[in-house]
């Protein structure tokens, strides 16, 4: 589920969620915001593979364990390497 297997397209995964989701993370935002940026991306590109909201959580709950995220008074944060 994290990455492609033989029952996850790849645009399913885990880890190809988490870069769209990063990719549009340009500020802080709510789960909520970061949703519907995830969600319009998706309809403009056409992609057609479900993805409900549960799914999307754990692309963040990833992200987050791999400390590309963090969560800043309430708002989801890119993390920054020096």
């Amino acid at each position: 589920m994290i990455t492609p297997t033989k029952g996850i397209r790849p645009e399913r995964s885990l880890l190809y969620l988490g870069g769209q989701i990063l990719n549009d993370l340009d500020g802080p935002t709510t789960v909520s915001g970061a949703w519907e940026a995830f969600a319009r991306r998706r309809e403009r590109e056409g992609q057609d593979a479900t993805i409900t909201f549960d799914w999307f959580v754990l692309a963040l709950d990833l992200l987050r364990a791999l400390g590309t995220i963090k969560l800043r008074d309430g708002l989801i944060v890119k993390v920054t390497k020096r």
